[in-house]
């Protein structure tokens, strides 16, 4: 147990003492046991479901009484249905392929030196994260299965959730004959906590943000260890003028309604002026229930529509809002997303293959799409399992951070007795 009597500082010098030592016993078990781990973790997330949404339920009555917005409470509930989706989430983690010891290049020098790249793991991986509570779950498993381990740090408003869940988890991985302190939870919801977690170079390989724009600032400004940075999705899907009226109709709505408190979410539509049906999609999106924010010429469309400020363009809603401008073709909206996107995910809706490459190419984000809904951003939708977050940033791992983007790699040196002249 950790003392809650220690400053922050020794908190999380105790905690990372703890997981450098679980972190060396992680990644020299076998990846049977690594997955076994993950099974009984995600039984153990059903067996204790009532636990968990009487937990949540009592971060709910909190949050509300806090005045969160609709989608932040949305984010942050959990019922039966929403428990048995994480719990299967850590299960087909388990189920992936082991990344660790893969060969990523071999080589042989001209003086019989063989060379190997191998995938191995990063350490220990602190993740600081608000609301949802799923990513206690998701980001416990991808660090275990990757050999890691982890301290998480979750927002005060899933404080209760939190905990359940992490108690759920640390019984499956014991039960594997692992550590507890593989997966820890910071025990404090003192900021302080979040500060001594991103000075700890001593004990923490790398940081994920998983937030809002302050929680990622702050994490950038003040950390001391590498940061692999999840930043808001200000997303775009672009209707050209050679789009198909009733997929994009379709798609647009999608992409902004269908969950609007997730970073794939599009924010902004931007509109070929010569697509011929842009009336009927605004049109669609009011009655979607969506406030629309548009340009004049949007305004001009429906008068149901609100003008847009230029805070708009720069805007993630995280709810029922969405921001709307006409743009001269794919070239004005490659310009717009160049100046406002937050390089997250960006769609075109075209039946034009040259307009789409010329956009795939030319639009500067971590996930481009073509003919798809942008809340395809997401690891599971890619294959990946979960995901510790979608990087926006260009190195070491970009778009969906999954298994591999939680290792790193060596190189192995294999000689004969070769000496340097």
């Amino acid at each position: 147990m950790n003392d809650l009597t220690q400053t922050p500082e020794m908190l999380i010098a105790t905690m990372g003492a703890r997981g450098r030592r679980a972190a060396t016993i992680i990644a020299g078990a076998s990846d049977a046991q690594k997955a076994d781990a993950l099974r009984r973790a995600a039984q153990a997330l059903r067996d204790q479901a009532p636990a968990i949404i009487a937990a949540n339920a009592r971060d709910m009555d909190n949050a509300a009484a806090a005045g969160l917005s609709p989608a932040m409470l949305d984010r942050l509930r959990l019922d039966e249905d929403r428990v048995a989706a994480t719990a299967a989430g850590v299960e087909q983690v388990a189920a992936l392929a082991n990344p660790l010891g893969s060969v990523i290049d071999r080589q042989e020098r001209p003086n019989g030196l063989e060379l190997t790249r191998v995938r191995v793991p990063l350490g220990v991986i602190g993740i600081i994260y608000e609301s949802r509570p799923n990513v206690t779950a998701d980001a416990a498993a991808l660090c275990l299965r990757a050999g890691n381990a982890v301290i998480l740090r979750g927002g005060s408003e899933a404080r209760e959730s939190n905990r359940a869940i992490h108690a759920a988890l640390v019984e499956g991985i014991v039960a594997a004959g692992l550590p507890a302190d593989v997966v820890q939870l910071v025990p404090t919801t003192d900021r302080a906590a979040v500060g001594a977690l991103l000075k700890a170079a001593e004990f923490v390989d790398l940081i994920v943000p998983r937030g809002g724009k302050s929680l990622v600032a702050r994490v950038q400004e003040e950390a001391r260890v590498p940061v692999l940075a999840h930043l808001d999705g200000i997303n775009h899907s672009y209707v050209d003028g050679a789009a198909d009226p009733a997929m994009a109709e379709k798609m647009v709505v999608n992409a902004k309604m269908r969950r609007t408190g997730i970073c794939g979410a599009t924010e902004t539509v931007l509109i070929d002026r010569d697509y011929p049906a842009a009336s009927a999609l605004v049109r669609a999106l009011l009655d979607a229930r969506c406030e629309v924010r548009g340009d004049d010429g949007v305004q001009a469309m429906d008068a149901r529509v609100k003008p847009a400020s230029e805070e708009d363009w720069d805007t993630e809603y995280l709810d029922a809002i969405v921001s709307v401008r006409l743009v001269d073709g794919v070239d004005g909206a490659i310009d717009h997303i160049a100046v406002h996107a937050s390089h997250h995910t960006d769609a075109i809706i075209t039946d034009d293959a040259a307009r789409a490459e010329r956009f795939l190419n030319a639009v500067d984000s971590a996930i481009v799409m073509w003919n798809a809904s942008t809340q395809f951003a997401d690891g599971g939708e890619f294959g990946l399992g979960a995901e510790i977050g979608i990087s926006t940033g260009r190195l070491h791992a970009r778009g969906p951070v999954a298994l591999e983007g939680l290792t790193t790699y060596k190189w192995i040196v294999r000689g004969t007795g070769q000496i340097r002249p």
